[in-house]
Parts: structure tokens; sequence; C-alpha cells
């Protein structure tokens, strides 16, 4: 059995999208970041800084969506989605499922800046444009690279666009992407991947990572 606990379009989509395009059904258990239970002593048991997503799988857990992406996609080697040690994009794989994280970090900085705290008395306008423009700055090494080919890696998709291209569906509400026509079209061709497409299903139609928009929404 695999079990995924996860947070609705949270960053555990990664290892939800993934697991589609494995064809891995798994048993999903849904937790809200405003309820506490991501507290709740039974999770920490699974993930100890009550984080998601926390895979059960293959008689044991995992936590860290690089983690869980890295381990599924070389353990499902006939799927294709990683590059194995000899691989000659190995490096370059390996950079990108890091990457991801770096740009996500930001991400997080920025959605709890404008997000979360409710009192904009408690943000800090300076550092809101230090994290904008360093997110802005992490998209254009990818927009050169993807005016190349279609996928992070010229040998095709792979477990490192499951990572990062997930960002990219946030990096609008911060980023303006007129200026990124090369992440535009990825995205348009992550959304139109079957395994995305099952993912977001699953989802549900709240989704607003699904939406038609490649601007920042007003105010």
């Amino acid at each position: 059995m695999i079990k995924l606990h996860h947070v609705p379009w949270s960053r555990s989509f990664r290892v939800l999208w993934l697991l589609e395009e494995l064809g891995l059904r798994s048993t999903i258990e849904c937790y809200s970041i405003t309820d506490g239970s991501l507290r709740h002593p039974d999770f920490l048991a699974i993930s100890p800084a009550g984080r998601v997503p926390a895979l059960e799988i293959d008689g044991q857990v995992l936590f860290e969506s690089g983690a869980i992406v890295e381990y599924l996609c070389e353990t499902r080697p006939e799927a294709g989605l990683g590059r194995a040690p000899g691989h000659p994009e190995r490096p370059r794989y390996l950079e990108f499922l890091h990457f991801a994280e770096t740009q996500a970090a930001l991400i997080a900085n920025l959605n709890l800046a404008q997000v979360f705290l409710r009192d904009p008395a408690a943000r800090s306008p300076l550092l809101i444009k230090l994290d904008t423009k360093r997110l802005e700055k992490t998209l254009a090494p990818l927009e050169r690279r993807l005016g190349a080919q279609d996928w992070l890696l010229a040998s095709g998709f792979s477990g490192a666009d499951v990572m990062l291209g997930f960002n990219l569906f946030a990096v609008p509400f911060f980023v303006h992407l007129d200026d990124f026509p090369n992440l535009r079209a990825y995205i348009d061709r992550v959304k139109a991947r079957p395994g995305w497409q099952a993912a977001a299903q699953i989802e549900g139609p709240q989704n607003f990572y699904a939406q038609d928009f490649y601007e920042v929404p007003d105010g």
C-alpha cells in the first residue's frame, strides 16, 4: 500500500503528480496548515518537522519532496524519469532537483509575507522586494535553457521537471512572466501532461495554480 500525507496544492503536490506519472495508485490523507493537524504527535512521528509531504511506501516512510522524488525515480527506473549514475545528464538532473528547493524557499518567504501575515504592519517591504528580485533571477537561466528544448533536460521529461515545474505555478503571483515566453510555454506543456491533469483532478477545482494567467494579480 502507498499512502501520501498531503496538503492540497502544497509542495506535496509534486509527489501526487509523480505518483500519477508513474501510474502508482495511493491512499491520500489530507491535512490543513491552519487546524494544527500537522503538529499532532501521530503526524510528527512520520514527519518530524511537521511538514508535508510524507510518503509510506515499500515498507518505510519518507519525508522531504526532493528525497521522495529522487527515491521514486530511482526505484522505478522503467518509467525513465530519473537519470542514473553514469548518465551524461545526471549532474544537471541533480542540480535541477535541488535548485527547485532554492526557488521554492523564496516563494515560501513571499507567501508568508504577503498571504499569511494578516497584519500589513508586520511585513517588511524591503525583504519582500529583495525576495521578489531573487525569485526573478532564478527564472533567467530557466528561460534560456527552455528556449532550446521542451524540458529541463535535453533527454526529456524527468523528476526534475516535477520538482521545479510545480514552482512555476506559484511564480506568477509574485513575478510577471511577460518577459519569459519560454517559461510560459513550458507551463503549458506541464499542464498538458496526463499525469499533471490527473493529479489536478484529484485536488479539485479550487486550484488557483491551474488558472490561465501569467501575470501578478492586481493588489
